[in-house]
């Protein structure tokens, strides 16, 4: 028996689901840590630093994790100073070395300033 075409709009994957982690639970870098560990399943020995961070990052990389989404990505460690921010993504784009895609996700009143703190933090 021959399977029907899917419609266009509609993909069907065996790949890795997106991780999604919602900014709003992420405000402080220990609710980042937090968040991440229990979207990403970090063991549990994840130490709750930036090292560690990484390291944990990295392994979830390597297993399979290619696309990290951020929603409501403006209060993402909007409770920290912004050289939280700039550590973060500087560990993201290390990751993205390794095949991780980011999306940080916001409404059309909050792009331009996060677009703005984004930019600032980014090591040139």
């Amino acid at each position: 028996m021959t399977a029907r075409p899917l419609p266009t709009w509609l993909t069907l994957t065996t790949g890795p689901a997106p991780a999604v982690i919602d900014g709003r639970a992420c405000r402080t870098r220990a609710a980042l840590f937090d968040e991440t560990a229990r979207v990403l399943r970090f063991p549990d020995y994840f130490g709750r630093n930036w090292d560690a961070f990484a390291d944990s990052l990295g392994d979830a990389v390597r297993a399979g994790t290619t696309t990290l989404i951020v929603r409501h990505a403006e209060d993402l460690l909007s409770a920290e100073p912004p050289e939280q921010y700039a550590t973060l993504l500087d560990i993201l784009a290390v990751a993205a070395r390794t095949g991780l895609t980011l999306t940080l996700h916001t409404d059309p009143a909050h792009e331009p300033h996060l677009r703005a703190r984004t930019t600032a933090a980014l090591t040139p």
